[in-house]
């Protein structure tokens, strides 16, 4: 009678742990893969732009056609925009900027840019009127022909307003674009009207 007992028993002490196992099991919380997001980013087209450098002869400034990534905010437009001033022409004209320029910052209010640029570019830049000119009016033109609601520039050096570039052009204004310095200077003799 013994082994029947035991075998009762054995029984019950399975049932009851296979009741505690299968209620252990019921009661664990569901788990759920995680939500993996994917991001697809908006690849922006290209957009182009227009970058004033100084013609080879070094006497006033041209047009080239240039690319920049396309972007939302008109701060990052103007920022590849300088970037590709800095970086120069890749048609063979002459550069506006010293490569070694740096922009630490760049506000647009209303009608106005504040760019605020390394100590680099009063370092490395030639100096001289004609080339502070062009280089100002390359930066104020460039700006204006691809966003026309920016009316002036104010250059900033180090964050601060420096009167001059490099002790010719003056800075401490906001300076307005010029496309006159894209106009060959008037050189030679006046042509006889009576030819």
């Amino acid at each position: 009678m013994k082994k029947p007992l035991l075998v009762l028993l054995g029984l019950v002490v399975v049932g009851i742990l296979a009741g505690y196992g299968v209620g252990w099991y019921f009661q664990q919380p569901e788990v759920v893969g995680e939500e993996v997001r994917i991001v697809i980013a908006e690849q922006l087209p290209d957009r182009e732009i227009q970058l004033y450098f100084v013609d080879p002869s070094g006497s006033f400034l041209v047009p080239e056609a240039a690319e920049i990534p396309g972007c939302d905010d008109d701060r990052d437009c103007i920022q590849s925009l300088l970037n590709g001033l800095i970086k120069g022409s890749q048609q063979g004209n002459l550069p506006v900027l010293p490569k070694e320029t740096k922009i630490l910052d760049i506000e647009v209010e209303n009608d106005l840019a504040r760019v605020n640029f390394s100590r680099h570019l009063v370092d490395f830049h030639p100096g001289g009127s004609l080339t502070e000119l062009l280089s100002i009016y390359s930066l104020a033109n460039s700006l204006n022909e691809n966003f026309p609601y920016i009316r002036q520039l104010q250059i900033l050096i180090e964050g601060k307003v420096r009167e001059t570039l490099k002790g010719h052009a003056r800075i401490d204004q906001p300076i307005y674009a010029n496309f006159s310095f894209s106009k060959p200077p008037m050189s030679g003799s006046v042509p006889d009207k009576s030819e």
